[in-house]
């Protein structure tokens, strides 16, 4: 009998974490490799929310506090959800957690029982199969393809729709596509959502400020009033603040379940860490001027990559609404032979080609769910995109 728990055998490590380690180790050795797999901005933390934290340290707010948040950082949550999504809360309706990972294997942990079915759009953050499958429940992969721009339909979702199905989780702008839904597609998929009233919405909506040309972002509780009572809004400050390793993540939702979810992390982690919060204070009431000069950047990159990557023979790369990602096709590189002699049976297999013959790591779509594809970070300088892509281009190039 194994030491190990059952359980997990049922998970499986990040790959894209994995990607990252790889590229990491090729360059300690000496590899020229250019990394594309990292989900983080390359910005700096601004510096308003920096000096909050220092002020933090200086000020002696380095102590224990109350497990999902400081009195202030829930006012400021309350105060963004109004602001920028017209949603009422109170502060007994949020929680704050240490990432925004942590917060959805809380509300995971907190309503899971065996048997129970959570239907997860495809492709998907690599993590959330993972984290249903570890709070004893049952994934439901419900697959949006490259010719819906990987945006799940309102049919799929429900034919995805069981008398088990606890929970739909909701990305967008998605990881790793960068598809963005519309309001209106939006309501699609809550008028749906509203004929089953057993199912309960769990939004990812940590990309929610990085959204390009004319796009315009939404959340479920915010198209569908209906559903406020059964959703479960996330967000963090990670990705629009560049506060990746600051690890905040936090939510807002009904009573009940904010209270099972401070259970679960009260005998878990406890509270997030007290400077990161007070900074984190400052993030959401402070200046937001630099996110759109930010966007400016993305965008730009955006561009630069789908064009480029568009250019390369057997790849069709879509143009994403959102997010740092794009996630190209290489359906016309499949069965075809790199110039190093890998025969490309998958992207899997063309991302590890890719890797050793031209020094380029990207996530290969099957983590995701969907393939065959792969994934792009753009959250890299211009330079290396453009050495990337050319990179891509002379091994798609390469192949025969």
């Amino acid at each position: 009998m194994s030491f190990l728990s059952t359980t997990l055998a049922r998970v499986k490590p990040s790959p894209t974490i994995a990607v990252t380690n790889m590229a990491n180790e090729l360059k300690a050795a000496g590899r020229d490799v250019i990394g594309l797999g990292a989900g983080e901005p390359d910005f700096d933390t601004p510096q308003n929310i920096k000096d909050a934290g220092k002020a933090a340290i200086d000020g002696g707010k380095t102590k224990y506090t109350a497990v999902d948040g400081i009195p202030e950082l829930k006012k400021a949550i309350v105060a963004k959800f109004k602001r920028d999504n017209g949603l009422d809360y109170d502060a007994s309706q949020v929680t704050v957690a240490n990432g925004g990972k942590q917060i959805l294997i809380n509300a995971l942990m907190a309503t899971m029982n065996p048997g129970d079915e959570v239907i997860i759009p495809a492709p998907y953050w690599v993590s959330y199969p993972d984290m249903v499958l570890l709070a004893g429940g049952e994934p439901v992969i419900a697959e949006a393809s490259i010719q819906t721009g990987f945006k799940l339909t309102a049919d799929q979702l429900e034919a995805a729709i069981t008398p088990k199905t606890k929970w739909f989780i909701f990305n967008s702008p998605s990881n790793p596509t960068g598809a963005g839904y519309t309001a209106e597609e939006l309501k699609e998929l809550t008028d749906v959502l509203m004929r089953h009233p057993h199912v309960w919405v769990m939004t990812d909506d940590m990309y929610e400020h990085l959204v390009y040309d004319d796009f315009e972002f939404a959340t479920p509780a915010q198209v569908e009033p209906g559903l406020y009572d059964r959703t479960l809004t996330c967000n963090g400050v990670s990705k629009a603040y560049a506060m990746t390793g600051w690890r905040i993540g936090y939510a807002a939702g009904p009573k009940e379940l904010i209270a099972a979810m401070r259970k679960i992390q009260s005998q878990s982690t406890s509270n997030p860490c007290s400077v990161s919060q007070w900074a984190a204070v400052e993030a959401l009431d402070g200046t937001q001027d630099y996110i759109p000069e930010n966007n400016k950047t993305f965008q730009r990159r955006r561009d630069l990559v789908v064009d480029m990557l568009n250019a390369a023979e057997g790849i069709s790369c879509p143009t994403p609404e959102g997010a740092f990602y794009v996630y190209p096709s290489v359906a016309g590189c499949i069965g075809k032979t790199s110039a190093g002699g890998t025969k490309i049976e998958n992207d899997e297999e063309f991302a590890k080609a890719l890797l050793e013959e031209k020094g380029v790591a990207v996530v290969f779509g099957a983590a995701f769910g969907l393939s065959p594809n792969f994934r792009v970070s753009y959250a890299t300088s211009d330079e290396a995109l453009k050495e990337a892509c050319t990179r891509i281009q002379d091994f798609c190039a390469g192949l025969s």
